[in-house]
């Protein structure tokens, strides 16, 4: 997937999106790109913990992350934000993948490591 700038409605509607203010992929910090869980993210829905996500950035360099965490937050009670003192990639989509309504407040959260930088 090609990851665009920025995790608005109107970004997420063609592709998922980087948070702004969040360092990009493959950079010390930790990374958070969100998506839509019925079309881009739904994908999400099959990662297990140990599975590896590889990234490819702008600059041709590949990074491999391992996934860590698998967790369903509550936006309006936890803030999805950085992992302290870690470099990580985190992967954030609505929940659950098969509502029939849109929106809500729950989201799959999906946090990974880089096995190498």
């Amino acid at each position: 997937m090609i990851v665009l700038a920025g995790a608005s409605g109107r970004t997420l509607a063609f592709g998922p999106g980087h948070t702004h203010g969040t360092p990009l992929p493959g950079e010390r910090g930790t990374s958070i790109v969100s998506g839509h869980r019925d079309t881009h993210f739904a994908v999400l829905a099959e990662l297990r913990q140990g599975d590896e996500i590889t990234i490819e950035r702008t600059d041709g360099r590949i990074i491999h992350y391992k996934v860590e965490q698998l967790q369903v937050a509550d936006s309006r009670t936890m803030r999805i934000g950085t992992v302290a003192d870690a470099d990580a990639l985190v992967l954030v989509t609505c929940w659950p993948f098969n509502a029939v309504v849109p929106g809500g407040p729950l989201r799959y959260v999906v946090t990974t490591r880089p096995l190498s930088f």
